[in-house]
């Protein structure tokens, strides 16, 4: 094995070949041990290395070509024809696919090619059909710029949350489709701030990203706090260009949950079933009747769900090997909690 770099050994031939060649044997022996000990050459490579004659390798000998451009021409066709399906698909496919594209006049092979195609490999397939991947890798659907998107915006778990001031919210949808997903129905954008789980709604008529920015953006001009932080799970209808710009422009901060991890979004989560479900139910809503209605009972009931409805929060979480144990601090409403907080202005506290 070699104890040194392929580059420090090239500098190291060329700083001593020259002294090996025009040296003495006592000499020459020197170099050698020197040489293979840094290169751990063998004592034989090393020798005819400083001679100026390295060891010629053998030469990849090339398979020989069983297959013509016909047989490839006839490939690409048969790969159309059957949805541009894998070689392995394929070659299970082509003893059904080439009789019937014969008996319907859409292929006309010669009987050489119609053998070697019979013939050919899956795996063989794939080379063949290298060429036309590569053209046709263009037309295929791009997720990119979604991947993009979404890694362009930070991940934030629920233990990350640590203690923030009023003004960063979970953010999520509830779906009013009576457990069928099928067609359009009425949704609900659900806002939890962290510090004081303060909780407003607003009605959309179908979930959609533009939809989502405009509600948002209204219940952020009626919260009874600036809002600093919105945190969001990764459906399109939250991690798009429209949201992204909003929150850019506004100066919030956007982050996202992880995937199939809905304990990121535990404050959230929870005033869905205790805001959203009691209020509504699991019923299907249809319209834009129904929306406007679920609207009038957010907007009557706000103010009872965040004056009037005291709540417990989290104050600590240990662990003893399975058992976790958790302390809550005394239940208080959200306003409460918002006026004892340091971070909301005296005055926004004279006025809501």
């Amino acid at each position: 094995m070699s104890k040194i770099s392929a580059e420090a050994r090239k500098e190291l031939i060329a700083a001593v070949v020259e002294r090996y060649r025009t040296g003495s044997a006592k000499d020459k022996g020197l170099i050698l041990d020197e040489f293979g000990a840094l290169t751990g050459y063998h004592r034989k490579h090393a020798i005819r290395i400083l001679n100026g004659n390295p060891p010629k390798l053998p030469g990849r000998r090339g398979r020989r070509c069983l297959y013509d451009q016909a047989v490839t021409a006839a490939l690409v066709v048969l790969w159309e024809a059957s949805d541009r399906v894998c070689g392995e698909r394929l070659k299970a496919l082509l003893p059904v696919l080439v009789p019937a594209l014969e008996r319907h006049g859409h292929l006309c092979l010669d009987p050489g090619v119609r053998e070697q195609l019979m013939a050919v490999s899956a795996a063989t397939i794939d080379r063949r059909l290298v060429e036309a991947l590569s053209v046709t890798a263009g037309q295929r659907r791009r997720r990119s710029s979604r991947n993009g998107l979404r890694s362009s915006v930070e991940v934030r778990t629920f233990a990350d949350w640590q203690d923030p001031e009023p003004g960063f919210v979970e953010a999520d949808l509830v779906a009013h489709c009576g457990g069928v997903m099928a067609g359009s129905f009425v949704w609900s954008l659900v806002l939890t701030d962290i510090a004081s789980g303060w909780t407003d709604c607003a009605a959309l008529l179908v979930r959609e990203g533009r939809l989502v920015v405009e509600a948002l953006d209204q219940v952020r001009k009626a919260l009874p706090f600036p809002l600093r932080g919105v945190d969001t799970d990764n459906g399109t209808e939250f991690l798009n260009d429209e949201l992204v710009s909003y929150c850019r422009e506004q100066g919030l901060e956007l982050t996202r949950s992880r995937p199939y991890r809905k304990n990121d979004q535990a404050w959230v989560e929870q005033k869905n079933g205790a805001v959203v479900r009691r209020l509504v139910g699991y019923g299907r809503l249809e319209g834009m009747a129904a929306a406007e209605t679920l609207a009038r009972l957010y907007s009557a009931s706000r103010l009872f769900v965040n004056v009037f409805q005291p709540s417990f929060k989290l104050a600590e979480k240990t662990r003893e090997g399975a058992r976790v144990r958790k302390r809550y601090h005394a239940p208080e409403t959200p306003c409460s909690r918002l006026l004892a907080s340091d971070a909301i202005p005296v005055v926004m506290k004279g006025l809501r």
